[in-house]
């Protein structure tokens, strides 16, 4: 345990321009201007405004909406400053008062964490992760440099409207077991308070969080409800900003349901949530209700655009809620979670859902990242990750995966092979039924000839179609995995960013202001794969038919636009899942060259083809319902010709 306690000088910020951000489809946010008090409106006197709001009678009240930057009796020496003070604060004037009304900050740590509390406002103002990084190898700070706010707007029964942001806390800490116990006091008397409760639990990132009043029944007007306000600017920490921003927005849990505010600009509002994270790519700050939110509305800004080489924020976050009020006292048991997006650590805090804040894909993707390959590459990462690294732990899991679906690979070559061997076949009848007006006959004739054949033109198709979940699952998985994160493979010095090897002096639209190695290679890759694999795609092809379309021309095409999407799309991806399909092309291409050579004897297919000619063929269910399908569908168009 480390507490230190120390004065720090108040910081603002200057007036800054922050700037929004472009996806790669092409979506363009607009600017926002963020402005903060400069030092010298600090010393101006205090702006007073009437609000006017009616009583329970017909009268009119007025009620001080106060807003003062330093309310604290230490910085007002003479009694009629005191009394001044006294006037705009009224019961809450004793907490200005006391010792503890400065800008003083209480440190407090355990393994994880690094927890630094401000007396002004009773929240955190620095908040640190002790076993990460930054991208150039800086300090990782969640929370720093102002760029949070907790305020409750508290309503006195004596008509003023207080925000507890510019109030000063009285701290004390404590011990409950092993646990840390920091509690944050704003006092109207020694025994009437409105406290901030934190628990801090060694090895944990998890904080339990109360806000509570006691005696305040007779001192704030709860009858409207109190109102908390968090607000948070997610700072950069990834090298990558477009990437970065790009995983970067507000989740809620509702319902059981994870809900995202979007990539780029808005608002939404909510009821009964249990959790709402400010999410960045690879950490999280996430407010939790002990039971749920009953209303919430939340807010997101987006300061990072297309051109945008630098910056020190990538979004600003705002969460609006009420706080839990009984018989007039606040009451309301929450957490914070201050750490990294890792599947396995938040999926420890048991029945809170926490794990959906990781992206690992919807449906059928997520449930093959969650139970394959997240596994897998634990497995590889505890045994081997010291001793291989894990540029050739992604290797690794390739070739299993790989090697898992050369079946598939396999059933998908040898129905290309048996198509190509009856192909001649196809042609003929083609040429027998040339016209538009025998299609249907065309296809039936088809259809019996590849029956007696025992070939089946999906045969091809649904081993490729099983594939697909196996490559989308990967595409969410690889950027995702925080234990690829500044791990370094070859000239990759982070396998969870871009490996750049040449700095642009200009940025090309869509690709970037650099030059990643390892999207070239798996273009190229993906283009000879493509390539090689044209011919076999040609034979499951039927012949082209009058009034169809050429699907050979339009595989040509995609030879040439498949590998330049890869190379300008994954340029700014993270160079793991880049390196993940280069390898995986170059063992499929293997892998196929190998059955090419050793498994398939297009003379044999034929000789099957030929003896299962001779066999009696009963078509199954499927087939004789097709079969009726275009008989009825041949009668309707004889029909309509008489």
């Amino acid at each position: 345990m480390y507490i230190k306690t120390f004065r720090m000088e108040e910081k603002k910020f200057d007036p800054k321009q922050l700037i929004g951000y472009v996806l790669i489809a092409g979506l363009v946010t607009w600017m926002w201007m963020n402005n903060a008090p400069n030092p010298e409106e600090k010393q101006q006197e205090v702006t007073k405004t009437e609000e006017v709001v009616k009583n329970n009678h017909t009268d009119k009240t007025a009620t001080e909406i106060v807003a003062q930057d330093n309310f604290s009796a230490n910085a007002i020496p003479d009694s009629i400053a005191l009394a001044n003070l006294n006037s705009k604060l009224g019961l809450f004037a004793y907490g200005a008062s006391l010792p503890s009304a400065t800008n003083a900050v209480t440190e407090i740590s355990n393994d994880v964490l690094e927890l630094k509390f401000s007396n002004k406002g009773g929240y955190l103002k620095e908040v640190k992760l002790k076993d990460f990084k930054t991208h150039d190898q800086k300090p990782l700070y969640l929370v720093k440099d102002d760029n949070a706010s907790l305020n409750i707007k508290l309503t006195t029964t004596d008509n003023r409207i207080l925000n507890t942001k510019d109030l000063y806390f009285q701290p004390t800490i404590s011990k409950n077991g092993k646990n840390q116990v920091f509690s944050m006091r704003l006092k109207v008397s020694e025994t009437k308070f409105l406290e901030y409760r934190y628990e801090i639990k060694p090895d944990d990132y998890m904080v339990d969080f109360t806000i509570k009043s006691q005696g305040l029944s007779d001192v704030i007007n709860t009858s409207n409800g109190v109102d908390l306000d968090w607000n948070l600017k997610a700072r950069v920490n990834e090298k990558s900003l477009t990437y970065e921003n790009q995983n970067t927005a507000i989740h809620y849990l509702d319902d059981g349901d994870l809900e995202c505010l979007g990539l780029s600009e808005g608002d939404d509002t909510a009821e009964n949530i249990s959790w709402i994270g400010f999410k960045q790519h690879f950490f999280s700050s996430i407010l939790l209700a002990d039971t749920t939110f009953k209303k919430i509305a939340v807010k997101q800004d987006n300061y990072i655009e297309r051109d945008t080489v630098d910056a020190e924020f990538l979004k600003g976050f705002e969460l609006q809620t009420q706080l839990a009020v009984s018989g007039g006292e606040i009451i309301q048991n929450m957490s914070w979670y201050y750490g990294p997006n890792d599947y396995k650590i938040l999926k420890n805090y048991e029945n809170l859902g926490l794990e959906k804040n990781v992206n690992l894909g919807w449906g059928i993707f997520g449930w093959i990242n969650k139970f394959l390959f997240i596994p897998v590459f634990s497995f590889l990462s505890i045994n081997l990750g010291a001793s291989l690294g894990y540029g050739l732990i992604i290797i690794l899991m390739t070739i299993v995966v790989r090697i898992f679906m050369s079946p598939l690979v396999y059933k998908s070559y040898l129905s290309s092979a048996k198509m190509k061997v009856i192909r001649p076949e196809m042609e003929k009848i083609n040429a027998k039924y040339p016209d538009k007006k025998d299609a249907m006959k065309r296809q039936q004739e088809t259809m019996k000839m590849q029956r007696e054949s025992g070939v089946n033109m999906m045969a091809g198709c649904i081993p490729a179609v099983l594939q697909m979940p196996i490559f989308f699952a990967l595409f969410r998985f690889f950027p995702s995995e925080i234990g690829l994160r500044q791990k370094s493979f070859l000239w990759a010095e982070d396998l969870s960013a871009y490996d750049e090897v040449l700095k642009l002096p200009f940025n090309v639209p869509f690709y970037g202001d650099h030059v990643s190695l390892f999207p070239i290679f798996a273009s190229v890759a993906i283009f000879f794969y493509m390539r090689m694999t044209q011919s076999q795609q040609a034979n499951m092809q039927a012949p082209v038919q009058e009034g169809m379309p050429d699907m050979q021309k339009m595989m040509k095409y995609m030879l040439y636009f498949s590998p330049l999407m890869m190379l300008v799309f994954f340029n700014n991806y993270a160079s793991g899942l880049s390196l993940y399909y280069f390898v995986s092309n170059l063992l499929t291409i293997t892998i196929m060259l190998a059955i090419k050579k050793f498994f398939i004897d297009e003379e044999k297919i034929l000789a099957k083809i030929n003896e299962n000619k001779k066999k009696p063929k009963k078509a199954n269910k499927f087939q004789r319902k097709m079969q009726q399908m275009m008989e009825e569908a041949e009668k309707q168009q004889k029909a309509k010709k008489k």
